[in-house]
């Protein structure tokens, strides 16, 4: 759902509705970019929660490449290609486009945005990921009442930064910033701990998906970028760890269905390649084309279609063997 959030943004970005089917979208989809922030916590809670005690760092370092950096590279070398093929779009300098392989283009803004738009997320994910063994040490000698600090300080770090972003305190936008978005990570790792020691008390699953709905909508009545991640944090924060208890507990959940574990198995790939089949479709229909309703549907559909397909492909055919062959060493050894 997070993904399809951030499909609808750019959807509603791209221009294929117009009128009143716009406001609709932009009503709907207008804060999608939150998507991004429920991964961040997302993330946290998953490494933490999955964290192997005596686990080296190099081995979890190479466990997170194998996951992440296969894909990568396929739709940078994709948005490279376009870039030079399709004369609406800009093409990047040899530095900008070595930082984003080294995924370290969010840490300059000029740059953030560099071949597949979306990979800034991934330059932070990075970051986390250099983080998370000093983090999970840290967590692991915190008590209940030291994480539930800790991810209450979390939450006051995202608050005061959204006022930083609002107010232009510092030269530039830090939405796209590594440290900027670190404790939205450290949040999910903290009340992943909560869990793990089943002491979480927040929420059930029900009212945290409400807070959650909330704070979407709340998103147009603030300043955009790093603000915006202020209205969803308390309820993404307290909606990934109430479904974990949800499930831990054994509780109905749409989301054990086959086909939506399915389709989470292929979001990752789905958010890299969703954007460049956007663009790729503007030499098509036309910058902003502005459809009629039927039109915009059809549109819509199509690029999902496409997306979702390439998804698949790239799940099969990269995402999976790559991560197989990186870490088949590892595996015999284990």
């Amino acid at each position: 759902m997070a993904a399809l959030l951030v499909f609808g943004l750019h959807v509603r970005n791209i221009g294929y509705f117009g009128g009143t089917s716009a406001r609709i979208m932009t009503w709907g989809f207008g804060a999608g970019a939150t998507g991004v922030s429920f991964f961040f916590i997302l993330s946290g809670f998953v490494l933490m929660w999955s964290a192997r005690p005596g686990d080296r760092v190099l081995a979890f370092w190479r466990r997170r490449i194998a996951r992440i950096y296969p894909v990568h590279l396929v739709t940078a070398a994709i948005a490279l290609l376009m870039s030079f093929t399709l004369a609406h779009l800009a093409k990047p300098t040899l530095n900008s486009a070595l930082a984003n392989v080294l995924l370290t283009h969010s840490w300059w803004r000029p740059w953030w945005q560099t071949l597949d738009p979306v990979s800034w997320s991934l330059a932070c994910e990075a970051f986390f990921y250099a983080v998370f063994p000093l983090l999970a040490l840290l967590l692991r000698h915190l008590n209940a009442r030291g994480s539930t600090v800790l991810a209450g300080a979390s939450v006051l770090a995202v608050l005061v930064l959204a006022w930083v972003d609002a107010h232009h305190v510092l030269s530039q936008p830090v939405g796209a910033l590594p440290p900027a978005r670190l404790p939205e990570f450290v949040l999910g790792a903290a009340v992943a701990r909560l869990v793990l020691l089943d002491r979480w008390r927040g929420p059930n699953r029900e009212t945290s998906l409400a807070l959650a709905i909330i704070g979407y909508f709340l998103v147009p009545q603030v300043p955009d970028g790093y603000p915006t991640t202020a209205c969803t944090i308390i309820g993404f924060g307290a909606l990934i760890p109430a479904a974990a208890v949800a499930d831990m507990g054994g509780l109905p959940s749409l989301w054990r269905h086959p086909r939506m574990v399915r389709l989470g198995e292929l979001s990752f790939a789905f958010y890299m390649i969703h954007l460049l089949v956007l663009r790729a479709g503007n030499t098509v229909l036309g910058k902003s084309p502005h459809f009629g309703v039927a039109g915009a549907l059809a549109a819509t559909a199509a690029a999902f279609t496409v997306a979702l397909g390439l998804a698949w492909i790239l799940y099969e055919r990269v995402e999976c063997p790559a991560r197989r062959l990186l870490l088949r060493r590892r595996l015999r050894k284990e």
